[in-house]
């Protein structure tokens, strides 16, 4: 997942070596949100309104969506439109999070508002319907039958209305929310994109084109593509927390850390002033998302200093929202501090399920993350036992996620569990068996699609393998003198001292 090898590899990797590689500029003042026309039959307050409203929708910006389509219900108490939007600010197709019973029954009651107000227009009628498909069945805890259904209505708007810029916006995001969760597909992800450049033609400044190609764009292989947009939608919603962190997703794929930083610095920032909840109780999980991104590109640079600081800043952050992101980026963050710089003794001290205000029984992968850093920390430090408790864990929420439907959530978790396994089985001398469970879990997660709630998996399987390691076993010198630069390279201002002082070593003593 990484385009530059980790510090956290390369360090780890050498010692066996030893024994034996800016925005547009855009003036966006008067639509700082980008530019939509959503016509709707409502009047004339209302519309203006309500194209504020979508412009939120489209940056995901939920919270701030509802209170903006509320707002346009009270402008005018018989725009059918405005209840879709409250509907459509109740799941984040996206992302981890899953509507629990209340908001599946405001959606619903939303979607029935907006039918009991007849949308006078075939074209409002659909998108009501789509919504609608969405929510149907309110008890129903089947989630993924929901965003396939809300996928195949979102296509009939588009078909129905093909040159309309937001049926196309919309459908293009169904397109990426049922994406295979089994292999790496890149068919989804070129076909929306080829939806949103036809937006993005008619309209440059369409948020949904520009955020939601970036999503498309967020896959190996076309990384590189459209960099312009990338760098533009930061430009469009200067304020905008989502906005500020959604294009360094691209940076973290191209290795480029200073912009991962600069943008999630400010991501955090706007994150704060953004309340979340329904009373405006919480601090928005944007905020620790754009944190786990910030701890992933300081560590990837050595600057475990910079990357303590911000894992002390979520930490110390009260009033998070008690949502998946929130729970995954609590521990995520505290893993790969540790995990990177292989404090196995720290490692060993994480509590799983901390906080106790969260809904533990609904993150098994946040869970799993915590015990694979226990388990790995016990396997280094010499109890087998330990290590084979976390392991058992690991495998029972694999199970749960399983359970549940969750595929993709599932596979990563096994990811953990066969790298957990492949060092038990190291610390109990069985080599062979754990070389061959490490390999057995990279060959899964290279084919695992990467989540958009992480910027890479914890501790990559194939990191732990140890290439530079490899290289110097197999005598090849030239190898292991790239890997000896890159580390220099990748982590010149780093604190990791003894790695970086054994590069500079070894790169001086195979000088001529």
């Amino acid at each position: 997942m990484r385009e530059l090898l980790s510090v956290s590899l390369i360090a780890a990797s050498l010692a066996g070596v030893a024994g034996s590689a800016g925005a547009l500029g855009e003036d966006h003042t008067d639509h700082p949100l980008g530019v939509v026309d959503f016509p709707i039959s409502c009047s004339n307050a209302a519309r203006a309104e309500f194209n504020h409203a979508v412009a939120l929708l489209h940056h995901m910006t939920y919270p701030q969506a509802r209170d903006a389509f509320r707002q346009v219900a009270a402008t005018d108490p018989e725009c059918a439109m405005a209840h879709w939007g409250i509907a459509m600010t109740l799941f984040q197709p996206l992302w981890p999070t899953r509507p629990g019973p209340q908001a599946l029954r405001q959606g619903w009651d939303a979607v029935q508002t907006a039918k009991e107000l007849h949308p006078p227009t075939a074209r409002e009628r659909l998108f009501v319907a789509a919504a609608e498909a969405f929510f149907l069945e309110p008890a129903s805890a089947d989630y993924w039958l929901r965003i396939r259904r809300w996928g195949e209505a979102q296509q009939k708007v588009h078909d129905a209305f093909p040159a309309d810029d937001d049926a196309a916006a919309f459908h293009a995001l169904a397109i990426l929310a049922t994406a295979p969760s089994d292999r790496i597909a890149r068919e989804p992800s070129d076909r929306a994109a080829a939806l949103l450049l036809r937006v993005y033609r008619r309209n440059p400044d369409h948020p949904g084109a520009m955020h939601y190609l970036i999503h498309a764009n967020d896959i190996p292989g076309r990384e590189h593509e459209l960099l312009d947009v990338t760098r533009k939608y930061q430009a469009a919603a200067p304020d905008n927390p989502h906005a500020l962190h959604m294009p360094t997703h691209i940076f973290t794929r191209l290795g480029d850390w200073d912009s991962v930083v600069r943008g999630n610095l400010r991501a955090a920032d706007a994150a704060l002033g953004t309340p979340a909840g329904d009373r405006g109780q919480y601090v928005w999980d944007e905020f620790p998302h754009a944190i786990e991104y910030l701890i992933y590109a300081y560590l990837q640079q050595a600057a475990d200093v910079e990357a303590a600081k911000q894992l002390e800043r979520l930490r110390s952050t009260a009033h998070l929202e008690p949502t998946f992101k929130t729970a995954f980026h609590l521990t995520s963050t505290q893993a790969r501090y540790v995990l990177e710089r292989h404090a196995w003794e720290e490692a060993a001290a994480i509590v799983p399920r901390e906080p106790a205000t969260l809904d533990w029984d609904r993150f098994s992968w946040p869970e799993a993350i915590a015990w694979f850093a226990r388990g790995a920390a016990a396997a280094h430090l010499g109890r087998p036992d330990e290590a084979a408790a976390a392991a058992r864990r690991i495998a029972a929420l694999e199970a749960t996620a399983g359970k549940a439907g969750e595929e993709l959530f599932a596979r990563n978790i096994r990811v953990l569990r066969l790298e957990l396994d492949a060092w038990l089985a190291h610390a109990r001398s069985q080599g062979e068996a754990g070389v061959a469970l490490m390999r057995e879990a990279s060959k899964l997660e290279a084919s695992t699609p990467k989540h958009a709630v992480t910027p890479a998996p914890t501790l990559p399987a194939d990191e732990q393998l140890g290439a530079a390691r490899a290289a110097g076993a197999m005598g090849d010198g030239a190898a292991a003198q790239a890997y000896y630069r890159q580390l220099l390279d990748l982590a010149e201002h780093g604190t990791r001292r003894e790695p970086l002082d054994e590069a500079r070593s070894r790169l001086a003593a195979s000088r001529p």
